[in-house]
Formats: structure tokens, C-alpha cells, sequence
């Protein structure tokens, strides 16, 4: 299991593919093969298969029931190397890697086109690599063999390729597989929260009345569902506010309030997984989105059309496992301070994370008097920068007893606030600037602060910026506490991609299959008599990313895992 191959599409479902030597140039005689999927079939023994984009390459072998073990992906390796150089934006396909090695106009990447519910199709057109023979895509590659060994850490950003094609694998059998779904248990949950649909297709009632109790409130017509309105009837009443996101809402003493967060809440569920959602990306069962490994500048991932990375807790009690079969819903124990503690490498910290209980008792115990809530907010306010007032006094505290934990976080800080690049534990690095959008998504405070992800701020309608890889400008001070958390999120994803992987190899051979990753959830649909098996296996996963990731530390990294037949029972 220890050859690499290079393997391409050609026209009409055939392949041409090469054996790899150590310096990933051809080994043999390129061969010509008649069909694709035969000619990986017929060679189980490749230990890695390499290729232009997975996206493009893995889903007609998985509908044909080839299972891959692992892969190199050219395009997500070249995105990595471009950030690592400090030119992450610049186009990343394997044509466009080849027109740079050779000085010539680089051609950009194609648009990606919009996610077709229910599709199996990939991500990106077959044209991608369009103009850019076999030949030229093997010499991408050996260059790409030299560019990883002149990193910093060579072994470590040849490991974060080697996990981010672990993650493209998985995204493809998380598609294809799917999650499982009830839609008349879904169909039922929007019945019960909001009501009939007037005219069949109109707004439900729940919606409707409402409406009319937030326009009662301020004396005059007010459609809830526009911020600007919204804002104009505070103003008009002599109650201005800043933005109708929740928290800002939640200070203002007025009747129109209540009725408006849950317009604001109802509203969200209609729109972002109401029954027009139900019809488009539920199929047979199976909810499949299209997960997009990396889709942001932390290495989280996100999601192409769906909102699978934000399905309401309400909403999960559609998310029921076949009959006879469970869901092991796994998710990792206050990840983030366990990986600061890991990659910082200070004493105190990792004795602190290095039992598998409650990680902020055990800081308060050695550092605040056994007050868990400001062991908790000291720690957190490290990660994010909360750094001001109580949390100024809890940080110095924090300083005291774990100073290497906290300088690592402050070296990059200043890093950000000076201009310079950061890179997380395996190597993947920060842009050169960062704006409102990449901010929101770690989660890091603005001023004035703002909610951290996954909050009501992403459930604003119009309200909230998605992510865009750019380089907006910034004050230096917002770039420092990015790039303050984006060493520890990035990290922390980076175990992710490593857990998913161990687990997908414990699993191999088994009927269990991953259906859903989130962040640092994820959860297996499994055969009952398999559940315990797989549990257990999810466990010994987060051990074993630890150990690949960080080396031999005493930082424990426990999951928490339920057994169940519903996804909103398991917390």
C-alpha cells in the first residue's frame, strides 16, 4: 500500500495514470486506460492516489462503489503552498500552478457554480484543468514536492496537505451518503411553529400575526423582516438602535421587542429551512449538501448551498436514523484551549488539559480561586482578545500561571497588528489582511463587540456578511486579535481533519458510514449492534489526532458521544 499513482480523466471515461517515484516524478511508462473506474479498481494496492481535484475525480468512482483510502489533491495542495507564500487569492488550479512555473499569463479559476440540490455532480466543472496535458500536471506536482520541502516545517505542511485531501475525500462520501431525514417529522415542526401557509405559498400565520403585534407596538405598519424599517420605527419612537441583531435588540426596554425576536427567530426557519427548503435538498431520505473543505481562511469548512453547518436545534429532530440503524453524535470537549495548550507547549497548561473532566475547573483550581466562570472567561479572552476591564485582570492572572500560553497568542497578535504573516500548527497561513467578514467567522469581538459565530449575527436576515477570501483592509488592531485566534481555530481544525480521517479508517469495512461533520461534531449513522463499537472508535480517534498532530503531549482531547435514534436528542 506504499505506491503513489498520478491519475487523469480523459474524454469518453478513460484515464491515463503513472506510477510516482520518491520525488513524485513518473516511475514507468505513462499507461493509457479504456475506463477510469476499472483501472483504479484494478489496482488496490496504490497507497495514494494523486490527482487534480478530488471534487472532479472522486464522486464517479464512488458511485460505481470505489472506495478510495487516500489521496493528494493537486488543487487544494497548490491553495495551501499559495497561502504559505503569502499569495493565498491568486488562482490555485493546476493549470493556472503551471502557467506560474513557466512565467506565463495565469488564467483564473473558473466561477463556482451554484450547489443543485439533490445532485451528485461536483463541485466544479470537468473544464477546470481544461488546456493542461497529463505531462503538465505531473510537473505541477514534482514542484510541488519541491515547494513543500523548502516550508518551514516540511513534515508539518506535508501533513496538513495530506489531511486537507483526507477532508476532500470524506466531503465527497458525506454527499454521497447523506444525512438521514424525516421529511414529515420536518413537514410536522414547521406545522406546529408556524402554522398554515395562507394561499398555500404565502407567509404562515405565525409570521403573520406577528407582524401585526410589532406594528401594533409601534402604531404604524412595520414589515419586521427589513432591518431598515425596523430601525426607522426605533429612531421614530424614540428608542434608536444600532442593528436589529439580537443582542443589540435584547438592551431596548419596548413592546415591539418580544414580538420581534420571535419574528426575527421564526422567520430564519422559514426561509433558511422552511418547506421550500425541505423540497429542494431532501431526496429519498437524505439530506446531501455539499461540504467544501477549507471553504474558509481558518480551514473550516463550509457549505455550498443547504445550511448544513447551521441547522436549528428545532430542526434536528427530523435528522432520525433508519430503522434498526443509530447516530453516534460525537463532539470534542472545549477543543480550543486544549490545542493552545498543545501548540504552546507551556507546562502548567498542558497538565491542566491533559485529563479528559472539565478543563476549566481544573483552571480555576490552580489560577482562580475556584471561580470556573473567570478561569473560563480569562482563557477564552486569551483566544479572542477580550483583553479589556475584568477581562485585562483575569488575562494578567492567567499570564501568571501559564505564560507561555498567553505570549504565544500575544506573539500572534503582534504578529497580525505588524503586518505579518501567521501560520497555524501544521503550517497553514493567515492572509495578509483581514476585513469584517473573516473576523465574524472566527468569532473574534469588533468594537463594538459583536456575537461569535453560529449566533443570531449569522441568522440576521440582510443583516450579516458571509465570508469572502480577500484582503480588505483593517485596522491593525482588528488584524491582532484575528490572527490571536486564528493560530488556536486553525489548529483546532486541523485536528479535526485529522479525527475525521482516523475515524474513517477505524470505520473502513464496516456498514457504518459519516453523514455530518460540523466544526468539531460529527456523527456516524451506524447498524444498532455497531453503535458501542463506534463510539469508541470516535473516542480513540480524537487520541490519535492529538498524537499525529502535536506529538507526544499529556493534552487529552475528549469527545463527548450519545447513542441515539434522533439528533436533537443528543444534548
Amino acid at each position: 500500500m506504499n505506491e503513489r499513482w498520478a491519475l487523469d480523466a480523459t474524454e469518453g471515461g478513460g484515464a491515463l495514470l503513472v506510477e510516482l517515484d520518491g520525488d513524485g516524478r513518473p516511475a514507468g511508462p505513462v499507461r493509457a486506460e479504456a475506463d477510469l473506474v476499472a483501472a483504479v479498481r484494478a489496482r488496490p494496492e496504490v497507497g495514494r492516489w494523486v490527482w487534480r481535484s478530488t471534487p472532479e475525480a472522486y464522486p464517479e468512482l464512488l458511485a460505481a462503489g470505489v472506495r478510495v483510502e487516500r489521496c493528494y489533491d493537486i488543487e487544494a495542495a497548490e491553495q495551501l503552498l499559495l497561502g504559505h507564500e503569502g499569495r493565498l487569492g491568486e488562482p490555485r488550479s493546476p493549470a493556472a500552478a503551471h502557467a506560474r512555473l513557466h512565467g506565463l499569463p495565469v488564467p483564473p479559476d473558473p466561477p463556482q457554480r451554484a450547489a443543485e440540490p439533490g445532485a451528485q455532480s461536483s463541485l466544479f466543472e470537468p473544464s477546470a484543468g481544461a488546456g493542461l496535458p497529463f505531462d503538465g500536471l505531473l510537473e505541477v506536482y514534482a514542484d510541488q514536492q519541491r515547494r513543500l520541502a523548502a516550508t518551514e516545517h516540511p513534515g508539518r505542511m506535508r501533513l496538513l496537505v495530506a489531511a486537507e485531501s483526507a477532508g476532500m475525500l470524506i466531503a465527497a462520501e458525506l454527499r454521497r451518503a447523506g444525512l438521514p431525514w424525516r421529511a414529515d417529522v420536518h413537514r410536522a415542526v414547521l406545522d406546529e411553529l408556524l402554522g398554515e401557509r395562507y394561499g398555500g405559498r404565502g407567509e404562515p400565520r405565525r409570521l403573520a400575526e406577528l407582524a401585526d403585534e410589532v406594528s401594533a407596538a409601534f402604531g404604524h405598519r412595520v414589515r419586521p423582516e427589513l432591518p431598515a424599517e425596523v430601525l426607522r420605527a426605533f429612531a421614530r419612537a424614540g428608542t434608536p438602535v444600532k442593528s436589529t441583531r439580537k443582542w443589540e435588540l435584547a438592551k431596548v426596554d419596548h413592546p415591539a421587542v418580544e414580538p420581534l425576536l420571535a419574528h426575527k427567530k421564526l422567520y430564519r426557519l422559514w426561509t433558511a429551512h422552511g418547506w421550500g427548503w425541505l423540497q429542494d435538498w431532501v431526496r429519498d431520505g437524505r439530506f446531501r449538501p455539499e461540504y467544501l473543505p477549507g471553504g474558509t481562511v481558518t480551514g473550516r469548512w463550509t457549505t455550498n448551498g443547504g445550511g448544513a453547518l447551521q441547522i436549528p436545534r428545532v430542526v434536528r429532530r427530523a435528522v432520525v436514523a433508519d430503522p434498526g440503524w443509530r447516530l453516534v453524535v460525537a463532539d470534542a470537549d472545549q477543543l480550543e484551549p486544549r490545542v493552545l495548550a498543545a501548540i504552546s507547549r507551556d507546562p502548567g497548561l498542558m497538565e491542566v488539559a491533559g485529563h479528559p473532566d472539565d478543563l476549566y475547573t481544573r483552571l480555576s483550581d490552580r489560577a482562580f480561586s475556584g471561580d470556573r466562570e473567570h478561569a473560563k472567561l480569562a482563557l477564552l479572552g486569551a483566544i479572542y482578545g477580550q483583553t479589556s476591564g475584568d477581562g485585562l485582570r483575569n488575562l494578567a492572572a492567567l499570564r501568571r500561571r501559564f505564560p507561555r500560553a498567553v505570549a504565544y497568542v500575544d506573539d500572534a497578535a503582534r504578529a497580525g497588528e505588524e503586518g505579518r504573516l501567521v501560520r497555524t500548527w501544521l503550517g497553514r497561513t493567515s492572509p495578509r489582511a483581514v476585513g469584517a467578514a473573516e473576523a465574524e467567522e472566527a468569532g473574534i469581538p469588533q468594537d463594538p463587540p459583536a456575537p461569535a459565530a453560529g449566533t443570531d449575527a449569522d441568522q440576521d436576515p440582510g443583516g450579516g456578511a458571509g465570508f469572502t477570501p480577500g484582503y480588505a483592509s483593517a485596522d491593525s488592531r482588528a488584524r491582532g486579535r484575528f490572527t490571536r485566534n486564528f493560530v488556536v481555530q486553525g489548529s483546532a481544525a486541523e485536528w479535526a481533519l485529522l479525527m475525521m480521517a482516523a475515524l474513517r479508517q477505524a470505520t473502513a469495512g464496516t456498514r457504518a458510514e459519516l453523514v455530518f461533520f460540523q466544526h468539531d461534531e460529527v456523527i456516524v449513522h451506524c447498524p444498532a449492534e455497531e453503535a458501542e463499537a463506534v463510539a469508541e472508535a470516535v473516542r480513540a480517534a480524537g487520541e490519535t489526532a492529538g498524537r499525529i498532530a502535536f506529538g507526544e503531549t499529556p493534552v487529552r482531547f475528549p469527545l463527548t458521544t450519545a447513542v441515539v435514534e434522533c439528533y436533537a436528542d443528543a444534548k
